[in-house]
């Protein structure tokens, strides 16, 4: 047997061996890890159902919360306030506190980039995340009974302003990475760790009352598609993809410079709690 068909051979076999691995970590991460990705799933639902419930109140022209305020940044710090409070909410339920609390696909990459969350895990997160935010738009649809479909409410969908699609995405960029990097710092400082599900809270809080003009605060690929699908509406899609995924990983290369290289302790939102962790984890 010449020397071609010995390492023909022995490629084959690494790569039925890769092949077979691959599967095996599938069904692993299934077997093992399927409770936090239906947590992630439960947690996205719960999100873009309130937010398309919030919406409506603040915005469809039935209601009479819109007419009684009229000026429109008050309705955006309202809706802030809510979505704040739900967020900061999430994170500290049994689920966000077992699952991470990540609810966005931006999130859950840039800790797999920070070697924090397995790629499986990482994948499986994704796939739930984008499956629950659009059966929470699909709940709310029904709850709700087509009040979404009105033009002031439109799904809550996220689209460029009037300042158009540049700016939506360098504003989309800057407060995810703004997001991302208090993420890191507030929850690797064992003085403060504790309180980050608040530190998110109160940037949601702040980001919808006054970004939302420039790109309609996404922050979350997931939650953009959540409203798109139902609405029909894929204005400048690729923008809710892209810049808070690049913002994220910009600022978690920022954190790895400041750091010397040392990576974050967990992906965990908040991790002060008995809750198992499937991250690799450094507590």
């Amino acid at each position: 047997m010449d020397s071609m068909t010995i390492n023909g051979a022995f490629v084959q076999t690494q790569r039925e061996a890769s092949t077979r691995n691959s599967a095996r970590g599938v069904v692993s991460s299934l077997g093992l890890h399927w409770p936090e990705y239906l947590m992630e799933a439960g947690e996205l639902a719960l999100y873009m159902f309130l937010a398309c419930a919030f919406a409506t109140l603040l915005q469809h022209p039935a209601s009479p919360i819109r007419h009684l305020i009229a000026n429109a940044i008050s309705r955006r710090a309202i809706m802030g306030l809510a979505m704040g409070a739900t967020v900061s909410a999430i994170v500290m339920t049994p689920w966000g506190k077992q699952s991470g609390g990540h609810f966005n696909p931006a999130v859950t990459v840039t800790f797999f980039r920070l070697g924090k969350v397995k790629f499986w895990d990482a994948t499986f997160y994704a796939a739930a995340q984008f499956s629950g935010a659009l059966c929470g738009v699909v709940i709310a649809t029904y709850v709700l009974r087509g009040a979404l479909e009105n033009d002031a409410v439109r799904y809550a969908v996220t689209v460029p302003g009037v300042y158009g699609s540049a700016a939506a995405f360098v504003a989309e960029l800057m407060i995810s990475s703004v997001f991302m990097i208090t993420i890191l710092f507030v929850s690797n400082r064992d003085s403060v760790a504790r309180y980050t599900p608040y530190f998110v809270g109160a940037l949601y809080a702040i980001y919808i009352t006054f970004e939302t003009p420039f790109s309609g605060m996404s922050m979350n690929p997931a939650r953009t598609i959540g409203s798109a699908f139902p609405a029909g509406i894929w204005d400048a899609l690729w923008i809710y993809f892209a810049a808070p995924t690049l913002g994220m990983l910009i600022a978690a290369e920022a954190f790895l410079k400041f750091r010397g290289g040392v990576p974050p302790s967990c992906a965990k939102l908040h991790h002060a709690n008995q809750k198992r962790c499937i991250f690799h984890c450094g507590y």
